[in-house]
């Protein structure tokens, strides 16, 4: 429901003046924060304070300190249930990470603006700005409105708690009970339902010591201040298409959420908890994990369309074509704003900016490292530019590893994550030294038969490690992959050290050359 009153509210702030954008909207973003999360929003403003007055005192080092803070913060955050202090709400956990995500990157931006300032007083004479820098450091107020702008909130929350009925002494969904719009709304049970629990399909279990409750799903989209100040200072508001870009975004909602609901009916996460599930045959218990994982894309895939629907109402993200722009950061051209209405109106406009999830690639690209970058893309951009650019080690699996470390602590301290997300660096080593081994030594033919086998073992592979994802506890996660044999480790050692044997390189350094001189373009272009 969240979600679905962004969309109008959208609509009311897209032709609204700076000031009233500013303040109007930090103001609902406010007012929903403090309504679902009551005292509980002490944690986002603290975190806030923290890291404004970091970039106050060391603005040329702002960004590992505020990194350091914000991650310290979500630690002390999650161990509230152990020091007796009251648990935060699922709610605030939402605010809390993509605040997280927020601060790292302004605190980022702002430390570019102080290099590039001490640089530009070195050399003695200015130059035109950089694209996509800051043209000041932002107040404590307007840090505070864009830590609260309701853009950033209200997506943030995609409550997923179901209505349940009893199934020999267990709980699962009840599909006939589902009404699309009313599931979206969290029970009072949620707050007895496990820590970070599986959302939706969740026993009802005892609260764990380990977070708190993951009755949201932490829909995004992320966004950097420099996306923000150009929401603010759009020029010509009215000649930015929303209603037509919105319906072609949210056409296939409603069939995703209806075979999310199908899906999670049939096949529930519930079933992998009980000992009768172990004395089904193998082929029985590697199938089940297909099911969960398209329960598990189709939820997110609602989430975060809907997430985007309510971005796109207030043309926030919206850039012209020609700019370019890339999830999460922005355009990558200089695009001169237009000088009237008509000029306005005649551009074409995308919203790539704030775009979160590419099913179609998710579901299809053939390699295990595509479908990260197709899979919440706001996020993997902040991940990718300020954890993975900054790890600290050369090798791209070990920087893969790193990044996916921090990613797992970021949504919780469940070894499930951990399990999982740890997963993906040795896949990632292993496609990457087995095809630079073999698939160029293929004719196109066989290299097409090795895209679709590739493409088949990368779905299956997502399938394992979303168990670990969403079952959440080591004893679950371990329980179902030594079921299966751990299937997919074995598969993937022996492709890695076949790969080897083979002469396979690593992944960072398979390049061909065209691919290198892309690559150099880019970097090129980041500098300018």
């Amino acid at each position: 429901m969240v979600l679905l009153i962004s969309v109008p509210v959208g609509f009311l702030f897209k032709k609204a003046g700076p000031g009233l954008k500013r303040w109007g909207a930090a103001a609902v973003g406010l007012g929903l924060t403090l309504f679902t999360c009551g005292p509980h929003s002490l944690h986002s403003l603290i975190t806030i304070l923290g890291t404004w007055a970091l970039i106050q005192a060391q603005p040329c080092s702002c960004h590992a300190l505020a990194l350091a803070w914000t991650f310290s913060y979500l630690l002390f955050f999650r161990a509230l249930g152990l020091l007796g202090l009251p648990t935060p709400t699922p709610f605030t956990n939402a605010v809390q990470l993509l605040l997280t995500l927020k601060l790292v990157s302004l605190a980022s931006e702002v430390q570019d603006l102080h290099l590039a300032q001490r640089k530009e007083l070195a050399s003695g004479f200015s130059k035109e700005p950089a694209l996509g820098l800051l043209p000041d450091v932002p107040s404590l107020m307007e840090t505070l409105s864009y830590s609260y702008c309701y853009v950033g909130i209200m997506t943030a929350m995609f409550p997923c708690s179901w209505p349940v009925v009893n199934v020999q002494g267990r709980s699962r969904p009840s599909l006939p009970s589902l009404p699309v719009e009313a599931a979206w709304s969290i029970s009072h049970r949620a707050s007895r339902t496990s820590a970070l629990s599986p959302p939706c399909l969740s026993p009802l279990r005892h609260p764990s010591p380990l977070g708190i409750h993951k009755e949201l799903t932490k829909s995004g989209p992320f966004f950097r201040y420099r996306t923000y100040l150009d929401w603010l200072e759009q020029p010509f508001p009215e000649a930015v298409p929303s209603l037509r870009p919105l319906l072609r975004r949210a056409w296939p909602a409603p069939l995703f959420g209806l075979l999310f609901l199908l899906s999670s009916h049939l096949f529930p996460l519930e079933a992998v908890r009980e000992d009768a599930f172990y004395a089904r045959p193998l082929p029985a218990r590697l199938f089940y994990m297909i099911p969960v994982f398209f329960a598990f894309r189709m939820r997110f895939y609602v989430a975060w369309i809907a997430a985007e629907c309510g971005c796109i109402a207030a043309g926030f993200g919206a850039y012209p074509v020609a700019a370019k722009a890339r999830a999460g950061g922005g355009p990558t051209l200089q695009c001169p704003p237009p000088s009237s209405p008509e000029t306005a109106a005649s551009l074409e406009y995308d919203y790539e900016t704030v775009r979160n999830i590419d099913c179609y690639g998710t579901d299809f690209c053939v390699r295990v490292r595509d479908g990260m970058r197709y899979w919440n893309m706001t996020v993997q951009w902040w991940l990718a530019q300020y954890i993975y650019k900054s790890a600290p080690f050369r090798s791209y699996v070990l920087r893969s590893a790193w990044t996916m470390l921090l990613s797992a602590y970021w949504h919780g301290l469940h070894p499930g994550y951990y399990l999982s997300f740890m997963t993906i660096p040795l896949c990632l080593a292993a496609e990457g030294y087995l095809e630079s081994a073999l698939r160029r030594r293929l004719s196109p033919g066989g290299q097409r038969a090795w895209d679709w086998v590739h493409w088949f073992l990368k779905m299956r592979a997502y399938d394992y490690m979303c168990m670990g994802f969403v079952l959440l506890s080591m004893g679950d996660t371990l329980r179902y992959w030594a079921s299966i044999y751990f299937w997919v480790h074995c598969l993937a050692l022996a492709c890695l050290g076949l790969g080897l044997v083979l002469g396979g390189g690593s992944p960072s350094k398979r390049k061909t050359p065209s691919q290198a001189t892309t690559s150099q373009a880019k970097e090129k272009l980041r500098e300018e």
